[in-house]
């Protein structure tokens, strides 16, 4: 046990967060997000069973955010053909959760088209599968320099 972590930080987790370097990248991907083929050049930890907006806000505890990007937290655009049927209010918990660990809150959060995000999450250092149930729940974060 260690003073300060996050109970919710497995070793295993805290293990390739500490190994990741500045602007290395890790996902935290939904229950339907195709994790392990995603994964293949990757770390991938199981979170099976857990939501992310609890394991987002206990990373971000330990995890320090890119400050040399635009955006070091990036979400799952919506398909065109989901916008305006599909509601995210998850997003706005993210953001919430973003807020309250970097001084550029929202501002911090951008979006990538599906696709794109796909691509971007296979040169990922890691991967975390989650059993998050909402949708479009994905989310790649960039690490920064401990100051």
């Amino acid at each position: 046990m260690l003073k300060g972590i996050p109970k919710l930080l497995s070793p295993e987790l805290l293990k390739v967060l500490c190994e990741m370097g500045h602007s290395d990248r890790i996902v935290i991907g939904d229950g339907n997000f195709p994790a392990e083929t995603m994964g293949k050049n990757a770390k991938v930890i199981r979170y099976d069973g857990q939501d992310i907006p609890a394991l987002l806000d206990a990373i971000l505890t330990v995890f320090p955010l890119d400050t040399y990007v635009d955006h070091p937290v990036n979400l799952m655009e919506l398909m065109d053909c989901d916008k305006g049927k599909v509601a995210t209010p998850i997003w706005d918990e993210y953001k919430a959760i973003v807020t309250k660990h970097d001084e550029r809150g929202a501002d911090a959060v951008g979006n990538i088209e599906r696709f794109a995000f796909y691509e971007e999450a296979k040169k990922c250092y890691a991967v975390i599968a989650t059993g998050e149930g909402a949708i479009y729940a994905n989310v790649i974060l960039q690490k920064g320099v401990v100051k």
